[in-house]
């Protein structure tokens, strides 16, 4: 499993692992022998937070000595919304140990089967439930966007940048807020425009968006869109190989979206990812099974935060100065000085 670079690297297993032990106590612990994901509809390969999550569940079986199958590790693609309570049945059907879904987008079916079958264990990545037989696990997403944001403000040339947003909703809502927060803390007077696609799997849309930011001066975009996303890379990629003078970058999300922005003009590499923020997705179900391994399946909600590394951002492309300062911020944030709203201003 790739690992990311780190502003300040706090995460480490045990970190996670103390966290979520906590929260498991008094259950029988039970042998977690097979673990499967179902997808959100951006793909297992969306390099964002379908395959992070892919990343993790492949990373726990390898260490457990799985193999790829009903009888050990493996995800199921969602190619549409209609595909989640197929899919969930599928699992079921299967008869895994634990079922993830991975996205919000999931919880409505989740909840819905989980109430069917009680003798079934489920996990929701970044949704709500009060199911005795569901778990969650959350992200303070709003924290690492904000970072983006102070980055962002502090690297445009423009005074312009821009956010691409997948599907509106709590979810999303936490990255635009953090984000425009965090640059207003630096400049009040940056123009941010947002824009969403109405999906999470529309490469083509993405990439029309952010051709319109660009066009109007923006330089800097932040994308939270999963596999969106990469219309946005691709945009930027086609832009600067047409005009190497264009100064402009793309901030990647969930897991370190370096590689999506590198484009090589006049014969050398040029890296357009100006950071990532991080979302430990694969480090939450690999620490929750293991935890079910110890202590038993029981349904918490866990939420995860800079404090505890399950967010940051890369340093990517940042200069010092600007790394210097994120770090100030971080450090405000993980103290309590900075309350950071989960919901934009529209």
């Amino acid at each position: 499993m790739k690992k990311s670079k780190w502003l300040n690297y706090t995460l480490a297993g045990a970190t996670l692992l103390g966290s979520l032990a906590t929260t498991f106590t008094g259950v029988q612990a039970e042998d977690v022998n097979s673990v499967v994901m179902v997808t959100d509809i951006g793909g297992v390969d969306d390099k964002s937070f379908n395959q992070s999550a892919w990343e993790g569940i492949q990373q726990y079986g390898e260490e457990n000595g799985l193999e790829r199958g009903s009888n050990g590790y493996d995800y199921i693609q969602s190619d549409s919304d209609s595909d989640f309570i197929n899919n969930l049945n599928t699992a079921m059907q299967a008869d895994f140990d634990l079922i993830f879904g991975i996205g919000y987008k999931l919880e409505p079916a989740i909840n819905q089967l989980a109430q069917q079958f009680k003798d079934k264990q489920f996990v929701i990545v970044d949704g709500q439930s009060d199911v005795d037989n569901v778990a969650t696990i959350g992200f303070k997403d709003h924290e690492a966007a904000f970072l983006a944001g102070v980055a962002a403000a502090m690297t445009t040339e423009t005074n312009h940048v821009g956010f691409v947003g997948g599907v509106e909703g709590v979810i999303i809502d936490r990255f635009e807020a953090g984000f425009v927060e965090g640059v207003k803390a630096v400049d009040p007077d940056i123009q941010i425009t947002v824009e969403y696609a109405g999906s999470f799997g529309d490469a083509a849309q993405g990439k029309q968006i952010a051709a319109a930011m660009y066009a109007n001066d923006a330089d800097i975009i932040f994308h939270a869109s999963g596999d969106t996303g990469n219309g946005v890379f691709s945009e930027a990629k086609d832009l600067v190989s047409n005009d190497p003078s264009r100064n402009i970058w793309v901030i990647g999300v969930d897991r370190d979206q370096e590689e999506e922005g590198i484009v090589t003009v006049d014969g050398e590499e040029r890296h357009l990812t100006l950071t990532s923020t991080l979302k430990e997705v694969g480090n939450g179900i690999i620490e929750f099974a293991e935890n079910v391994n110890q202590n038993g399946f029981e349904a918490n909600h866990m939420v995860y935060g800079l404090e505890d590394g399950g967010v940051d951002i890369t340093e990517g492309q940042l200069s010092s100065d600007v790394l210097s300062k994120v770090q100030e911020y971080k450090e405000k944030i993980i103290a309590g000085e900075i309350e950071i709203p989960e919901t934009p201003e529209r």
